[in-house]
């Protein structure tokens, strides 16, 4: 009788691979604050590495990696003075980088910088995946130009394109057919965020400070429900106005900013919350802040928009509500979810093992 544990045939070993990877080059990777794309790319290229593949990142000076760095400026964009209007360092950046993938014989070129990277997509014979980090659907494009807007362009292309969005929902707003498409959800080092049994009497708010990201929201509900609220974040030049007239007359001795915070500090900033809040105003494709909270066992209270619902275990993990009345509900009842269980399912999801297996699969599908 045969074995069937040693005779049946062995998989085949995959060989490793030459990936290059082409990050943003506003801010380093990883950033020491603001950037959610960039820490994605740098757990990204360093598990890469260490499962023994050959890979070349592009990022901008003083990013921290394993993998090989090519920066082709001397300082990060943000700390030149660079629009994020402007869109030809980067494009300079894609340039050289798809001139060292045809002459070192890569086997896949991976681009984050959204509809940039398409047009240099068949210039090589090289394989490109795109990830969107960004929402793509096609209200976004309006008036007497909308044939000439963003969404059209990717339809233009869409057919030759291997495509990664980060949830369901941004693939679904969509609504493009893609040569060969993934949905992956980013990860966070989960390792950095421990677990956080007891909270203190104060929720919290984090992201880029912008009307889209629902700070206005925020502070109405904390206002409502007459609770402490703890806000941080990154305050770009352009907001810096709509900071000091619609958020700065708003803080009190309950409502405080407390800047942009480091990686280090944002354990603490989570795990004391009762809950991170949430009321974004766009179709947020992924939420990374909403990872690393419950990643601390802290819940998640958000509107029903974008990725949310993927995201937030309404019930569970936090509360995904439609209205400030829901929002301000979901306050109240929080404290009896269960924070051990919280910090498990993040555990579970939004690890870096997971991300990088995805799409390590998907590049050697693309390779097949």
């Amino acid at each position: 009788m045969a074995n069937s544990q040693t005779d049946s045939p062995k998989p085949k070993a995959r060989r490793p691979l030459k990936i290059i990877q082409i990050a943003p080059l506003w801010f380093p990777v990883p950033p020491d604050r603001y950037g959610g794309t960039e820490r994605v790319v740098a757990s990204l290229c360093n598990s890469l590495v260490a499962k023994g593949h050959k890979v070349t990142l592009f990022a901008s000076p003083g990013s921290q990696t394993k993998a090989d760095l090519v920066s082709i400026y001397d300082k990060p964009l943000i700390e030149a003075g660079i629009s994020w209007r402007n869109y030809l360092c980067n494009l300079n950046n894609l340039g050289k980088a798809y001139r060292l993938a045809k002459e070192g014989k890569y086997d896949i070129i991976h681009s984050h910088l959204d509809i940039l990277g398409i047009f240099f997509d068949s210039l090589t014979g090289i394989p490109t995946v795109h990830t969107m980090h960004n929402p793509l659907y096609e209200a976004q494009d309006k008036g007497k130009t909308k044939r000439f807007g963003r969404f059209n362009i990717f339809k233009s292309y869409a057919s030759s394109l291997n495509m990664v969005f980060i949830s369901q929902a941004a693939r679904s707003k969509a609504s493009l057919k893609f040569l060969k498409e993934e949905v992956i959800y980013n990860a966070v080092e989960t390792e950095k965020f421990p677990f956080y049994p007891n909270q203190e009497d104060h929720f919290i708010w984090i992201a880029r400070i912008s009307h889209s990201k629902g700070i206005e929201n925020a502070i109405e509900a904390a206002r409502q429900a007459g609770v402490k609220l703890m806000f941080a974040g990154r305050i770009d030049p352009d907001s810096q106005k709509y900071f000091d007239t619609e958020i700065k007359p708003k803080l009190n001795s309950k409502i405080k900013y407390v800047g942009e915070l480091s990686q280090k500090e944002l354990p603490d900033f989570y795990g004391h919350a009762k809950a991170l809040l949430y009321p974004i105003e766009w179709e947020e494709p992924f939420g990374l802040v909403v990872a690393e909270a419950m990643s601390c066992g802290t819940p998640v209270i958000a509107f029903k928009k974008g990725s949310m619902p993927e995201l937030v275990e309404d019930g569970k993990t936090g509360f995904v509500v439609k209205t400030m009345r829901g929002l301000l509900a979901a306050m109240r009842k929080v404290d009896k979810l269960d924070r051990g269980y919280i910090f498990k399912r993040a555990q579970e999801r939004w690890n870096i093992k997971r991300m990088v297996e995805s799409y390590e699969n998907f590049y050697y599908r693309i390779c097949e």
